[in-house]
């Protein structure tokens, strides 16, 4: 059982995702609204905007949230114990197999099928 209660979103919350959200898609009209300058420029003013976003949009409870369910994320995944380069290869070429096995079964199959249907008509 989770020992944690649960909190509902303060209205602050959502005020910093709603400024988040304004600063992506102000990044993404400056972007295009400043089309004559050099795009170097526009993708770093594009990126700040994104970081900054991000940032904001971090310090809401569902920020926090999401962050420590990626670094979750990546406790697990470092956790898994992931196949060696022989066993990739060998359960590789073993799906390859049946696959081409199951091919010819089915290809056979069906000339079977399609000699019953001519030989009936």
């Amino acid at each position: 059982m989770n020992a944690k209660a649960e909190v509902t979103n303060s209205s602050l919350d959502t005020v910093k995702l709603l400024i988040a959200v304004a600063m992506i898609i102000g990044g993404i009209y400056g972007f295009y609204y400043f089309e004559h300058e050099s795009q170097l420029l526009r993708v770093g003013g594009l990126l700040l905007a994104i970081v900054l976003a991000g940032v904001i949009a971090l310090q809401t409870q569902s920020g926090r949230n999401l962050w420590s369910f990626a670094a979750d994320s990546r406790t697990e995944v470092r956790k898994v114990v992931w196949p060696s380069r022989q066993e990739t290869l060998h359960t590789t070429l073993l799906v390859f197999g049946m696959v081409l096995v199951m091919a010819i079964i089915l290809w056979l199959v069906d000339m079977l099928l399609m000699w019953i249907v001519r030989s009936v008509v």
